[in-house]
């Protein structure tokens, strides 16, 4: 056997010792990776994103780091820092379908739905088995109505990654949706089981609502429709909302509900449930919304009946809880759980809402628009929100506001305000708002010299400045404001919840509009 150098002896030491050297930083990177990714599944996303930075800090082209710490950022719903790393794995993986969906999934969070589903295909392209596509493309059907095709996709995405939460949460809230109540009680159960056990209030809001969702299972059909084909009802406008008479399971007393686009189910005050003897049959956590403190109990009960002039719906789920704003005293709201029943029309300048059904609502929808009017297409958020694009001059990309007959003043978000430098046109003085969670004081308003909804342009628009991350922490994609009554008020508004869309009819008789400015405002049931 031929003996080795000296000088070769050494070289093939240094060599193997360098080897052992790169072996172990890459199990060590290994691990460290997989710390990162147990911290993901238990719900530390803060402890995540920082061992992924620290690994990328060493490594800056460790696509498998960067990726996770996108999906770590999109869990915290930072969702353009998290578009940024996936991108910056595209531009290196092009054909990385997880960077692809990842993409989708930010795009999707902030409300870019053509791009999203653009990415979320082009994932699928390279692999068809990638659940975040696959979870992605059936949130978009959730949002835009189809609700079987949801089902069938958060099914399938389940089953591909069973330990992933988010999957299992979205297919309860799409079954609850499709009045599937066991099957959304059951996804909720094992929601709980596989979740991380970190946020405790939103653990306790799940079991009250698995309560809840079983109570109803056990009524038989909701929300059962009937009456005439066609209903006319007065409302009076109180601060620019439609205010209506009903009556509550079959009481002659008369009770004052808003007309509320801006909430998802019918809201009761406490005070009228006491009055009425209406109980609780589930609660469970605190919701976040605006005003006070910012969060409020969630109270669940039921009504047997809702009677809105001629129309009548039976076995209606509602919220039970207080109303803040004494000033304009109202016992509820009117939720898209039961308007949605009907094509139903807010006609401002006659002072009268009108619900369709049936062949009702098939000849109105025959029947030609009259001249100046504009249809937008909406989308319902998770929440159960009507949402639909608006424009700003200098934003490259439309924003999502929820379309919200309930709310006296349209509003934009804190998020957006900073980000499109609205403070140059604030508004001296400042207002208060009520919402669902109590009194918002000291708040900054703007006003806006250009303001686009679909085609619809207004110059001058009025508007308060609110913190919307309560509202977005369950949107499920980004809101950055309220199309609010003050807008409303201007036109015959048609809601036709079965082709998704709302047309606005510019009305003659509208009176001018009222200067609300340094007036207390009042958003919606829902918020």
């Amino acid at each position: 056997m031929k003996r080795l150098s000296p000088t070769a002896a050494v070289l093939l030491a240094a060599l193997a010792l360098a080897a052992a050297s790169v072996t172990a930083v890459g199990a060590s990177d290994e691990k460290t990776k997989a710390r990162a990714e147990r911290a993901t599944r238990e719900g530390e996303y803060e402890a995540a994103e920082k061992i992924y930075r620290e690994l990328l800090t060493k490594d800056p082209r460790d696509s498998a780091a960067r990726l996770g710490l996108s999906r770590a950022l999109l869990k915290q719903r930072k969702n353009l820092e998290a578009y940024d790393h996936a991108a910056r794995v595209v531009a290196r993986e092009p054909e990385s379908a997880r960077a692809h969906a990842l993409l989708g999934a930010a795009l999707l969070g902030s409300g870019d739905f053509r791009l999203s589903v653009e990415e979320f295909r082009t994932a699928l392209s390279f692999n068809d088995g990638e659940a975040i596509a696959i979870g992605g493309l059936a949130m978009v059907d959730f949002y835009e109505n189809r609700i079987s095709q949801s089902l069938a996709g958060l099914r399938r995405a389940a089953f591909i990654d069973p330990n992933e939460p988010d999957y299992i949460f979205n297919l309860g809230q799409v079954a609850a949706r499709n009045e599937r109540y066991k099957e959304a009680a059951d996804a909720y159960e094992t929601f709980l089981r596989i979740a991380p056990k970190t946020d405790a209030d939103r653990r306790a809001r799940i079991r009250g609502l698995i309560d809840f969702l079983r109570y109803l299972g056990q009524q038989g059909s909701l929300l059962s429709v009937g009456g005439p084909d066609s209903v006319n009802v007065p409302f009076e406008i109180v601060n620019s909302r439609p205010v209506v008479s009903v009556r509550v399971n079959g009481s002659p007393k008369a009770m004052r509900f808003v007309v509320d686009t801006g909430a998802g189910m019918c809201v009761i005050s406490d005070e009228a449930a006491e009055r009425m003897g209406i109980k609780s049959v589930a609660r469970g956590g605190l919701a976040r919304a605006v005003g006070g403190e910012g969060r409020f109990e969630i109270v669940y009960g039921f009504l047997q009946s809702l009677n809105v002039g001629d129309a009548k719906v039976e076995r209606v789920p509602v919220y039970i809880r207080r109303f803040y704003n004494e000033q304009e005293p109202v016992d509820g709201y009117i939720g898209l759980s039961v308007l949605g029943k009907y094509t139903t029309v807010v006609d401002y300048g006659g002072k009268q809402m009108v619900l369709l059904r049936d062949d009702a609502a098939k000849r109105a929808a025959a029947v030609a628009p009259p001249a100046g009017s504009i249809e937008v297409p909406i989308r319902t958020t998770s929440s159960g929100f009507w949402s639909g694009e608006v424009s700003f001059e200098g934003l490259e990309r439309p924003a999502q506001f929820i379309i919200d007959t309930g709310a006296s003043i349209s509003v934009v978000s804190k998020a957006l305000a900073e980000r499109a430098g609205f403070d140059r046109f604030a508004q001296s003085g400042y207002i208060k708002v009520y919402g669902a969670a109590g009194l918002a004081d000291n708040i900054q308003t703007v006003l806006l010299p250009h303001f686009a909804l679909g085609p619809q342009t207004w110059q001058n628009v009025y508007a308060a400045v609110l913190d919307m991350e309560p509202i977005n922490e369950t949107a499920g994609f980004e809101q950055t404001g309220i199309v609010g009554g003050n807008i409303l008020r201007r036109y015959r508004v048609t809601f036709d919840f079965t082709r998704g869309v709302i047309r606005l009819d510019p009305d003659p008789r509208v009176t001018p509009q009222e200067d609300l400015r340094g007036k207390p405002a009042v958003v919606s049931g829902g918020s």
